[in-house]
Formats: C-alpha cells, structure tokens, sequence
C-alpha cells in the first residue's frame, strides 16, 4: 500500500460562520465530512477583529473583508481535509465567484479562565466583486452571530425561484435594489 501523500495529509482550519454551523440547514455538509473523517469539530471560536457580517438575498449570510468594520463575529472551527474543502468550495460557489476563501484569525472561547489560543484560519467571504456593496446596502450594520433569528429568514437553494437567474444575479439585484 502506498503512503498517503503529505498533501492528501494536509489540514485547512475553516472558521464557519453561518448555515454551515451545527444546527443550521447546511451543517448536514459538515455532519457528513465528520462521518468521512473528512473534517473535526474543534469548538467555538470568534474572530480575532471586527468585521462586517450581513445577510443577502434569500437571507444568506455574508462576511465581508473589510477588516475593522463591523463585529467580532462568533462561528465554529473545523480541520478540513482536502477532499472535505473541495466539497465546501464547491457548496460556497467559489468558482463561480460567489464566496471566496480568504485568511482569518480566531480566537478559542475561554473556558475555566484559560487563556485561548489564536489561530490562523480560513473563511468564506462575499466575493470581492460585491462585498462592499452588500455592507452598504445593509446601511453598514452587520451582526456579531448568524443566529436562529437569521436562519427564519434564509430560503433553502431548492425553495429559491428559478427564474433562469442565477445566484450572482439575485446578489446584484439585491444590491441594486430590485
């Protein structure tokens, strides 16, 4: 049997913020990665500086690089494997240029008084060819937490309209405002 290689062996820290999050629709992606050993739950985690975080059309959630803006944001953090994050690129659009996944730092939740540890990380951001307009359109108020109240208003990829349109195109006319 060959040995695996030491890219096959490569893990990328991803700090999740939103629908990927336990308890939210998308977290069902997570769940199987876990049961592939396809990624780890290491805890919850907040970023180490502030940042804008919003929602888009059909109440996605969006991160938005623009460091300083916004709030320390509250997520969870994984160790992905390869094979694992081709999975979530795919589900985050990055090809296609929907999200992008960009550096972060986190910082552990405390717990028993010790100290937590920071960590650099990935996240996945609203691309750059509309991040900024999103923060805008949301009057520059963002959340510190996608939360339950949030997810009320987030509409599932099978239960959005399909108008020949597709998600970039929903995302400008979000922020265009038609």
């Amino acid at each position: 049997m060959a040995d695996p290689s030491k890219e096959d062996l490569k893990q990328t820290l991803i700090f999740s913020y939103g629908t990927l999050k336990r308890g939210f629709f998308n977290h069902t992606l997570m769940e199987d990665l876990i049961n592939q050993n396809d990624a780890v739950y290491l805890g919850q985690f907040l970023t180490h500086g502030s940042y804008p975080l919003v929602c888009g059309p059909y109440g996605i959630p969006y991160l938005i690089d623009i460091p300083g803006s916004g709030h320390r944001i509250k997520g969870e953090l994984y160790s992905v494997a390869p094979r694992g994050l081709v999975r979530l690129d795919d589900l985050e659009g990055t090809s296609i240029g929907h999200y992008e996944r960009l550096p972060i730092r986190v910082v552990g939740e405390s717990e028993n008084g010790v100290v937590p540890s920071e960590l650099d990380a990935e996240a996945y951001y609203a691309h750059r060819s509309f991040g900024e307009a999103l923060w805008e359109k949301n009057g520059r108020e963002g959340l510190n937490e996608f939360s339950e109240i949030e997810a009320r208003k987030y509409v599932k990829r099978r239960d959005r309209p399909l108008e020949g349109r597709g998600i970039l195109d929903d995302v400008r006319l979000f922020v265009n405002g038609n």
